[in-house]
């Protein structure tokens, strides 16, 4: 279930041969919601609307650049403040993903290039209680203990999350500071995270990032516009009654039947902070590496295979009579429940984005529970940079999709060696607000 990026930096200073390079990366780019060159070799003009059946930054591709940030609500403030409050948001949200600066914004000129900037709002049980207890889905809470969790009080809290995305940094923290600034009467800033995937025009379009640890991550996600998608994500049908994945078969509709009717549009994500210990990773070789995940470093391809899209052969042994792919690796563990494939429900799609931070000094590097963590007491305080994921899940049912795969990989998974849960959030996304005049949270609130 790992997924995610390494650094990005924006568009370098070549802008031509970046623009000629891109171009060329992205063939037969016919789809509205990719980023395109314009004739200045940028794609800064590019916008991703706001007002829609569902919110932008849940099926939008992800751009380069991203920060999440968990408000808690003051005291006193009741069902009319929160209604105050996603209005002031969501006006100000609509302007900047438009590329027009907010009517409290001092330096609109910062707005003018959003570079498909999103912000996407997530709803914690806090806020979503003020409209009463029935509107509260029994899934928005904590999860379950799960034995590899190092959980920080301060990273599992929250009452609203903003998810704010786009190709350019500073997009991101204009329009973070902007956002804030209509937020602070009304909350508090739990915690914040800025993190990144491959900077845009980096790979074609299509490419499976990379995580920190080198691999490909994210090949089994739901294709975005696909039937599986619909169905796995906003519990809905797209039309289609052939599935993206023909190997796990169509997930069933209805998964987001037990959801309150105000929900209906919208999703669930689960929100993991992974940390990932980079010394301990280092002392690995690359066939101890590849054994973890069950992939090939170079290409991505399961064990079994050639290329990264081949399905793997779980059953396959070699000439000892051992499965090729180990039973306990990441990827049996994510696909199989014990020896067979797990129902084609238990699928989530991974929007996953990496943080790697420099220090001044020793950071603190959970440690797992496993024996390779043992070898080395210092590795704890031996790292200088702080390197861990984002991992966004979003999905129509936690229970009958996130969990059971979270359960499998939490009891055995060759990766649980140098990758340690500290903060786990799980949020209501609501749908979209419909058009100027509405906000997103009016189906629960209206």
């Amino acid at each position: 279930m790992l997924g995610g990026g390494l650094a990005g930096f924006g568009l370098g200073a070549g802008a031509a041969l970046l623009a000629s390079s891109a171009a060329g990366a992205r063939p037969g780019a016919g789809n509205a919601a990719e980023a395109r060159i314009d004739a200045q070799g940028a794609n800064g003009s590019e916008r991703v609307p706001f007002y829609g059946g569902h919110q932008a930054g849940v099926e939008t591709p992800p751009p380069a650049h991203a920060q999440f940030v968990a408000l808690t609500l003051r005291d006193g403030v009741d069902a009319a403040g929160a209604i105050r409050l996603l209005r002031l948001l969501s006006d100000d949200a609509a302007a900047l993903t438009q590329g027009e600066g907010p009517l409290a914004d001092t330096e609109p000129e910062l707005a003018l290039r959003p570079a498909r900037l999103t912000v996407t709002f997530g709803f914690g049980r806090g806020l979503v209680s003020l409209a009463g207890r029935r509107a509260v889905p029994p899934w928005l809470g904590p999860l379950p203990h799960y034995p590899i969790d190092r959980l920080e009080a301060r990273l599992c809290a929250g009452d609203l999350l903003l998810q704010v995305c786009a190709d350019d940094a500073q997009a991101v923290s204009h329009a973070v500071r902007m956002l804030l600034k209509d937020a602070r009467s009304f909350t508090r800033i739990a915690w914040t995270q800025a993190a990144q995937r491959r900077a845009y025009g980096s790979d074609p379009a299509g490419t499976t990032l990379r995580n920190p640890f080198g691999q490909v991550d994210g090949t089994a996600n739901p294709a975005p516009g696909t039937e599986d998608f619909a169905r796995l994500v906003w519990g809905e049908t797209a039309g289609s009654d052939v599935p993206d994945n023909t190997a796990r078969g169509l997930p069933p509709l209805g998964l987001a039947a037990g959801n309150p009717a105000w929900l209906r549009g919208g999703t669930a994500l689960v929100l993991r902070d992974i940390a990932m210990n980079m010394a301990t990773w280092d002392r690995a070789d690359r066939p101890a590496r590849e054994f973890s995940v069950g992939r090939t470093l170079d290409t991505g391809a399961p064990l079994t295979g050639r290329t990264e899209r081949d399905e793997p052969d779980f059953a396959a042994t070699d000439a000892r009579g051992l499965t090729v792919i180990p039973a306990a690796c990441h990827m049996a563990r994510a696909r199989l429940d014990g020896k067979e494939q797990a129902p084609a429900e238990q699928q989530i799609y991974r929007r996953v984005y990496a943080y790697q931070e420099v220090v001044t000094g020793g950071v603190h590097v959970p440690r797992s529970t496993g024996p390779a963590a043992r070898e080395d007491a210092a590795a704890e305080e031996a790292e200088f940079d702080r390197t861990g994921l984002m991992f966004a899940s979003f999905q129509a049912d936690i229970e009958r999709q996130f969990q059971p795969i979270q359960h499998r990989l939490a009891q055995v998974d060759l990766l649980n060696e140098w990758t340690t849960p500290i903060g786990s959030t799980v949020w209501a996304i609501p749908p979209g607000a419909r058009g100027p005049g509405d906000y997103v949270g009016s189906s629960l609130f209206g």
